[in-house]
């Protein structure tokens, strides 16, 4: 029948449009429905006949029936808050006395008188069909509206003559009954809606009247049931003890609600606490199965989303729970007060593991320690000419662009890791903040890596030399820093660095920085030599460089030629005097004596004379 299930669902449903005024109109016209399927409603302008009551029977042949008696009491049980919101809000400094609180009272009466005929109906399972578990959560809403009612009469209005503590039993006995019902359901259901009604009304008014009862306040709200548990009621003792045996024991042994920190447990007595914390169990059970099946970093990332949400709830639910102590008063020294403080800090570095965790998925699988350009991707339309789209590398713009997110991803990191360092409790445990400087050593030494990464795309070797340096200092601090104890037994990454990760990165490192170093050495060779050269060359005028362009574009002006000029050898086209002609006898050669000389040159002058004219006239001018 799903019976609590049914209530909540319709209080949520009209608490997100309005308040309980709202909820009381909703109640009223979805019981002119359920009256008119039933055939139970009086006609417009008739006299109204009082029906018969609903029977055992009429439940089991329409569970209609039972929604008209739940919904009845639901409408009484509104209708009361109603009244009691408005008048708070009128008068915020004044009671509410006299007729209100009178008119109040009969309201939850009158819910409750609803709320024990459905337990005698359901009672008779063999008629009415329902189950053990349907009884006890009838019985449970029983129970919470018996001790609401109680509450209202002893709260402000009316008091009876004995003013002692004790006036708050009845209502600590019914609150008490519906906390062990409800908490014994969620434990052999695992429903949270049975976690959801504990907190919302049964625990804070169990803690209210156990402070009213001058019960102590290192008295836990479970123990405080135990306590004022109806054990005289054997038929609701047998049924609770059927479904959870161990419902009645001892606080540490019937929770069984335990955390543990650094070897250290705390008990877990905030039922809020209890269900963030299960629902971060679950949350994480999920995650690891699709950490698993999902390829996408994009998709592992968003199913952190849930865990987290659930760890957040947690820290809320526990900041809440120590700020309501401090505000009763409660020492630090106090055990509940130092449970507390321990299960802050553990929730509270769960949380920023998780946060980390997403964060180093998005990054990668390896943590950024290798950086890869992705795969060319080839347009899909073909081209016009039948070819083949030619793969073009990824633009160094892009892969700056993925340094860049990554960069801010672990910047993200380092300051969720400095929080932790924060926390209150965290500072006084040397060997915890040991294990946070070697992870944040980590995280720092590849944020420098990938930094390094961007600045050799940029051919900036020495900038990357550098940023190597740096980040192979830091992984040995990380290496050599203490780490976690026991082994993760979840696939999905959180902020411990196990000592492989550590080792691995400084083993990258060392052969990243010797490359890189490498390249530096080179480079300062090339360039010593090139300013070698140019400084030779520097020294010679402009007038024996013509054939070099001036790199700068302009002329050096005051080197153009050598000044003063010195003495040195010019080069010129080489002069060859054949001496060896005058003495060397070559074949068909004619040797040339003296006598021959003498010879010829007498014969060379005599038709020289031939062939000069004879002078005519005076001073040889001729006529």
């Amino acid at each position: 029948m799903d019976f609590t299930k049914f209530i909540v669902e319709h209080r949520e449903a009209a608490f997100l449009l309005g308040d309980h005024g709202t909820y009381r109109a909703q109640l009223s016209r979805r019981l002119r429905i359920v009256r008119k399927k039933l055939g139970r409603a009086t006609a417009k302008n008739a006299k109204y006949a009082p029906k018969s009551p609903v029977t055992a029977e009429d439940i089991g042949r329409n569970v209609e029936f039972l929604h008209l008696l739940v919904l009845s009491s639901e409408r009484a049980w509104a209708h009361a808050m109603s009244m009691k919101l408005s008048r708070s809000e009128e008068s915020a400094d004044k009671n509410i006395t006299g007729s209100t609180r009178q008119h109040i009272i009969s309201r939850l009466h009158k819910a409750v008188c609803y709320a024990e005929d459905i337990v005698g109906l359901l009672s008779d399972q063999a008629a009415s069909g329902a189950t053990d578990e349907d009884t006890l959560e009838a019985k449970a809403y029983a129970y919470a509206l018996a001790g609401s009612e109680e509450f209202e009469k002893q709260a402000e209005g009316i008091k009876t003559s004995d003013m002692s503590p004790d006036r708050w039993s009845s209502c600590l006995t019914n609150y008490s009954a519906a906390r062990v019902i409800y908490s014994s359901l969620h434990k052999s259901t695992r429903k949270d809606l049975f976690r959801d009604v504990l907190a919302g009304t049964v625990d804070p008014s169990i803690r209210f009247a156990a402070y009213q009862h001058r019960i102590p306040r290192t008295v836990g709200v479970p123990a405080v049931a135990i306590k004022f548990f109806p054990r005289d009621e054997s038929q609701l003792l047998q049924a609770v003890e059927k479904l959870d045996p161990a419902a009645l024991e001892e606080e540490s042994t019937s929770t069984g609600s335990t955390i543990a920190w650094r070897n250290r447990k705390a008990n877990i007595v905030d039922a809020a606490i209890g269900q963030a914390l299960g629902s971060v169990k679950a949350a994480s059970e999920k995650l690891d199965k699709a950490i698993g099946s999902s390829s996408s970093q994009k998709d592992k990332a968003a199913a952190y989303d849930d865990v987290l949400i659930a760890s957040q709830d947690a820290a809320d639910a526990t900041r809440s729970a120590i700020d309501e102590l401090k505000r009763e008063g409660v020492a630090e020294s106090d055990a509940r007060m130092q449970d507390l403080r321990v299960t802050d800090l553990a929730v509270n570095y769960d949380l920023i593991a998780w946060r980390v965790g997403r964060d180093r998925v998005l990054i990668g699988s390896d943590d950024g320690l290798t950086f890869s350009p992705n795969p060319s991707s080839k347009p899909r339309r073909p081209r016009k000419d039948g070819k083949e789209w030619a793969e073009r590398e990824e633009p160094t713009g892009r892969k700056l662009a993925r340094l860049r997110e990554r960069v801010a991803l672990y910047d993200a990191s380092l300051q969720s890791i400095d929080s932790i360092k924060k926390l209150p409790g965290a500072g006084g445990d040397s060997g915890f903040m040991a294990e946070m400087d070697g992870q944040r050593a980590y995280f720092q030494a590849l944020k420098c890596l990938n930094l390094a990464h961007s600045h050799a795309l940029l051919s900036s070797p020495k900038e990357a030399l550098a940023l190597c340096n740096r980040a192979l200092s830091l992984a040995s601090q990380a290496v050599s820093a203490p780490k976690a104890a026991g082994p993760s037994t979840s696939n999905a990454p959180k902020l411990a660095v196990s000592e492989e990760q550590a080792k691995t990165v400084k083993q990258s490192l060392d052969n990243l920085t010797s490359h890189y170093r490498g390249l530096v050495t080179l480079a300062q060779l090339s360039a010593s030599s090139d300013t070698a050269a140019k400084g030779q060359t520097a020294t010679m005028p402009v007038v024996e460089r013509l054939n070099e362009y001036p790199s700068s574009g302009a002329v050096e002006l005051t080197n153009l030629v050598t000044w003063p000029p010195k003495l040195k050898a010019v080069p010129v086209k080489p002069l060859f005097f054949d001496v060896a002609w005058n003495y060397i006898e070559y074949p068909g050669r004619t040797p040339a004596g003296p006598e021959a000389v003498a010879d010829k040159a007498q014969v060379e002058e005599k038709k020289a004379e031939e062939a000069r004219p004879a002078k005519k006239g005076w001073f040889g001018f001729g006529r």
